[in-house]
């Protein structure tokens, strides 16, 4: 545990202030001095599940009975709580705090958690992050709890229950989370009725006690029961990772705006720049690009664009967005703009052509990712080999952008340029009948035989061969005009498995 910063943001009101900035929105808010309270559905029946300020104030506490409560305080205003608004709502805001740094997780249904390691400075900060967050909230109407520590769990003990923007710095986690209460270690209400019939109504006190004794008390006790593992994890004893330790490299470039703008175009060529930059620098390019715009009413808007290969030069990535910036829809405008690189690899640096020369493969694939960027993804599809005699079964076609495709060798066998979809059955006379035809017809037209080789035996995979399948035997022939053909003969005369052989175009050579 060195250098890890963790910041925990507690939105303790969020159903409450999203039921008031609706009825703020329809002009049906109703008077702040009025006790107001959201409810949910209990074990016996609706229970409270949030208040405003007027109704804390008046006694009403979360998780009473509303019979309970009503008959307290007859003038409380009851609404029911939207749980699965809450919940989106949460989702869109875990999304949208990345504003302050790449990685963001939700922390249970009132709760974010954001790894902030090395991003303070971009803030002007630890204080100036914090503060901006807290403003941030406001302008959409929520009240947040914030607090930054070197742990998850000590993080998330200063929000709910420390000062105001508590900072804890490295190496002062016991001294800050000494005077808290037992229950700010993320612990049920069982576990935490019981270290108070003990005595133990702090961390402070928990921590005194001989660990040895904690332990066989605690030994079987599931994680949010076990006072010994919630404190090891505060104090960074134990491990709670936030990030994968083996995640490549992120790569992102924002732009922060002091005022809502309506369209990101302007600032787009220099996102791109510094993107690539940051890429370059550590010798990285990336596969996939995401623009994300935040929007100054909470709401966040996203544009992803893939390559087909690794790339770094901005230019193409600009490009790619072209035709697709003018999708976002502005709102009431947005102050932030991120760019992120997505499925990052290292690559290896070529060397240029000595006359200069220009790589083909580059401009191949720039050509891929901008058809692809401009028609979608299943509009463009390439060939990949597959591992099969067959020669129909030889190869598929994949999207564009899936990747670098099959690496299967091709067929050492001269192939002809042109494979026809579904082979087309020809009419033939042929001297010997297990020979080559002497002449065909084939489309109306009569094609006599000059020069043949073959044949080639072409058998199914075992796993495919049916009872009854005919064998294939192939021949390269040129017809009297030079056009040179790909035919083959399914079956043999006696072979059991029909009647006479039946001949088929399959392809032609150049």
């Amino acid at each position: 545990m060195t250098g890890r910063r963790v910041v925990s943001i507690f939105l303790p009101h969020l159903s409450m202030e999203r039921w008031k900035r609706v009825m703020e929105q329809t002009g049906a808010a109703p008077p702040d001095d009025l006790p107001a309270a959201m409810v949910a559905e209990g074990q016996h029946g609706p229970v409270i599940h949030d208040t405003n300020r007027a109704a804390r104030l008046a006694g009403v506490q979360r998780g009473a009975r509303v019979t309970d409560m009503k008959a307290l305080l007859p003038d409380l205003r009851v609404e029911y709580a939207d749980i699965v608004g809450d919940r989106h709502a949460m989702e869109q805001l875990m999304f949208w705090v990345r504003r302050w740094c790449p990685w963001s997780v939700q922390d249970g249904p009132d709760g974010l958690v954001l790894d902030t390691t090395g991003s303070d400075h971009l803030w002007g900060g630890e204080v100036a992050m914090l503060a901006d967050m807290e403003a941030a909230f406001s302008g959409l109407g929520l009240t947040a709890q914030i607090a930054l520590a070197p742990t998850w769990g000590a993080a998330w003990a200063l929000a709910r229950y420390g000062t105001v923007r508590s900072i804890c710095p490295e190496g002062e986690i016991a001294q800050k989370l000494s005077p808290l209460p037992a229950e700010a270690l993320r612990l049920n209400n069982g576990t935490v009725t019981l270290l108070r019939r003990l005595g133990l109504k702090t961390i402070g006190a928990l921590a005194d006690v001989p660990r040895l004794s904690l332990t066989r008390r605690f030994v079987k006790a599931k994680l949010n029961e076990n006072p010994v593992i919630r404190l090891d994890q505060a104090m960074g004893r134990t491990a709670e990772p936030v990030s994968s330790p083996d995640a490549a490299p992120s790569f992102r470039a924002h732009a922060r705006l002091p005022e809502p703008i309506m369209d990101p175009t302007p600032f787009m060529p220099d996102l791109c720049r510094e993107l690539c930059d940051q890429m370059e620098a550590q010798g990285y390019g990336c596969r996939r690009l995401l623009l994300t715009v935040y929007h100054t009413d909470g709401d966040t808007h996203r544009i992803d664009v893939a390559m087909s290969v690794h790339s770094r030069d901005p230019d193409h990535l600009l490009y790619l967005f072209r035709d697709k910036l003018d999708a976002i829809n502005p709102g009431y405008g947005f102050d932030l703009i991120t760019l992120d690189a997505g499925q990052t690899e290292q690559m290896q640096v070529v060397q240029a052509h000595l006359e200069g020369r220009a790589d083909e493969t580059v401009d191949l694939s720039r050509l891929i990712d901008r058809l692809t960027a401009r028609f979608g993804v299943r509009s463009v599809s390439k060939p990949a080999l597959r591992e099969s005699h067959v020669p129909e079964r030889a190869q598929n076609w994949v999207a564009a952008l899936h990747g670098a495709g099959d690496t299967t060798e091709a067929v050492a066998a001269e192939r002809p340029i042109r494979l026809l979809s579904h082979p087309e059955e020809v009419r033939v006379l042929y001297a010997v009948p297990k020979g080559p035809p002497v002449q065909f017809i084939w489309r109306r037209q009569t094609h006599k035989v000059t020069r043949y080789a073959g044949p080639e035996r072409i058998a199914p995979e075992w796993w495919h061969d049916m009872p009854g399948t005919r064998l294939r035997d192939y021949f390269k022939v040129e017809d009297h005009a030079g056009r040179r053909f790909w035919l083959y003969r399914q079956g043999l005369h006696g072979d059991g498995r029909g009647g006479d052989p039946r001949w088929f175009v399959h392809g032609m050579f150049a």
